[in-house]
């Protein structure tokens, strides 16, 4: 199947891409998200419009999505997510330790001695959150949700809302996702340091991100990746834009 439930060998009319309508710095209705950008990158390499089904990034989003056929293409997976057909990586990225420039703290590992007097803000159920449990910092640790649906969540309860924290001083460091802290460092403008955390321990920390498609969709799987080689200066350069920390090897 190609897209929109095309038959094997059919020419697909547009890109059919599945996007939360409010979760930047990645997607948003307004098309501000680095995502939104990749999207029509890779659309005017294969020569097609783009068209968008919104459903927030919720439990249960691949099947209301890919699944039902509302769509075709995820545009920022990890590379090993196992509920898709995932391409070649195109960027990998960490978590990273946000903390208040003025505040001179220097934190590079979750090891670091530092942590174990500090208040700690982090989104719960990812990975820094079962990293900082296995190093018994759970009593230092405030809980963020990362999961936000704008039709029912309190808008001040955002993913940023741990960012906005570290800014006022109600947290000392935050302990998130790289492409989110780059990406808020820059557009507030705060004086934020940004250090990227290497893996270690059992848990993983740095991530290969993907564009991911139906299991089926082999055909589609492949343009995708032809697309994204011819245009990897143009993504490198979003990237960028959006402040989006990149480490080591895509693969």
């Amino acid at each position: 199947m190609l897209c929109g439930g095309l038959a094997s060998g059919e020419e697909p009319t547009q890109l059919r891409v599945c996007a939360d309508p409010d979760n930047l710095p990645f997607s948003n209705q307004q098309q501000e998200g680095l995502e939104n950008r990749i999207a029509e990158v890779v659309a005017r390499d294969l020569k097609l419009p783009v068209s968008y089904f919104w459903w927030p990034q919720q439990r249960g989003f691949v099947r209301r999505t890919l699944n039902e056929n509302q769509c075709d293409v995820l545009i920022g997976v990890p590379h090993d997510f196992e509920l898709v057909l995932t391409t070649k990586a195109y960027y990998r990225s960490t978590y990273v330790v946000v903390s208040r420039e003025s505040a001179h703290l220097a934190v590079r590992s979750l090891d670091d001695p530092a942590l174990k007097r500090l208040r700690i803000g982090v989104h719960m159920d990812t990975p820094p959150w079962g990293a900082l449990a296995e190093r018994g910092l759970t009593a230092n640790v405030r809980a963020y949700p990362l999961m936000f649906d704008y039709r029912l969540s309190d808008p001040s309860r955002r993913p940023t809302k741990v960012l906005e924290d570290v800014v006022d001083g109600a947290v000392d460091v935050a302990i998130v996702w790289g492409p989110m802290a780059g990406w808020y460092a820059k557009k507030a403008g705060a004086a934020l340091a940004v250090v990227p955390l290497q893996d270690g321990g059992k848990i993983l920390l740095t991530f290969a991100m993907s564009m991911g498609v139906r299991r089926s969709d082999k055909e589609l799987k492949a343009r995708l990746e032809a697309a994204l080689d011819r245009r990897r200066a143009e993504i490198k350069k979003i990237l960028a834009d959006y402040g989006i920390p990149v480490v080591g090897t895509e693969r």
